[in-house]
This record gives structure tokens, C-alpha cells and sequence, in this order.
């Protein structure tokens, strides 16, 4: 089965690097960032490979506060 969207590489990535990676396609084919993402999902789900979520860039841990300064 082949896949409609040019691959990054040229190739389709292994599972694995899939995985890894943020973008799987050649971002010059698609004319808006919402066209790319939409395409992004479809090549994970033909790679078997789980979609990544609108969030995945956040770390999921708060960053610590600042430790609180001695009071004279």
C-alpha cells in the first residue's frame, strides 16, 4: 500500500524513529500548518505508529519554584 504524501527522507521511517520524530513528511507539499498536522496523523495511523498530541511539547511535570528568599 502506498502512501499519497512524500516522506521527509524520501523513504517511510522505520516504527521506531517514526515514534521519535515530530514530522514524518516533506512540510514544502502542504500550503497551511493545519493541511501538515492533518497529514502528520494519517502517516502515524499507516505506520502504526501513535498519533502525537496537541500538547506533546510540554513537559508534563510543573517546573519547581523558585526557592522562597530568607526574610531579614
Amino acid at each position: 500500500m502506498d502512501f499519497k504524501y512524500r516522506w521527509k527522507n524520501g523513504a517511510p521511517p522505520s516504527r521506531d524513529q517514526a515514534a521519535q520524530d515530530g514530522n514524518l513528511l516533506d512540510e514544502s507539499q502542504f500550503a497551511t500548518s493545519e493541511d501538515h498536522r492533518m497529514a502528520e496523523d494519517m502517516a502515524r495511523k499507516h505506520l502504526n505508529v501513535p498519533v502525537q498530541t496537541a500538547d506533546a511539547d510540554i513537559p508534563p511535570l510543573p517546573h519547581a519554584a523558585p526557592p522562597e528568599e530568607e526574610i531579614g
